[in-house]
């Protein structure tokens, strides 16, 4: 399961759609200010992946994670903070459910989403930005995931 906190570009949230369809992710879930579908920002880098994509929108994320927490998820935060763990170093429990929520493209994963996650997973980066495009991040994990 992918959770989208708080993604201002509809266009990223294409992405994700696509990227998506192409792991055969379980759902996508659109928190907060997330727009959409239908609409044609969206649509121009989903490439139809709104349409075979399962999807709800929710307005409150840590809500969300808490009951998917209640569900028996794992919640990994994809977030650089202190003590995260590194992709590298990520071993997914094949008995395990898991949701992976990517935050906003300025702000990141909301702290109290952070805070009430299971655990904060970073994409390591070697560059002088230590920053990757949402969607290029969830690219990232979904391939490792999978």
């Amino acid at each position: 399961v992918l959770i989208l906190d708080d993604i201002r570009s509809m266009n990223n949230v294409g992405s994700v759609f696509r990227t998506a369809d192409a792991f055969k992710v379980d759902k996508v879930f659109l928190g907060g200010i997330t727009a959409t579908p239908p609409h044609r920002e969206i649509q121009k880098t989903a490439l139809g992946a709104d349409e075979t994509v399962t999807w709800e929108h929710v307005e409150d994320v840590l809500t969300l994670v808490k009951t998917l927490q209640a569900e028996g998820y794992t919640v990994a935060a994809v977030e650089q903070v202190e003590n995260s763990v590194s992709l590298l170093g990520f071993e997914p429990e094949l008995d395990k459910k898991y949701a992976f929520v990517f935050g906003n493209e300025v702000f990141g994963v909301s702290q109290q989403v952070v805070e009430q996650a299971d655990f904060c997973l970073e994409v390591p980066q070697f560059g002088t930005k230590h920053s990757l495009n949402i969607s290029v991040t969830t690219g990232v994990i979904c391939w490792d995931f999978v």
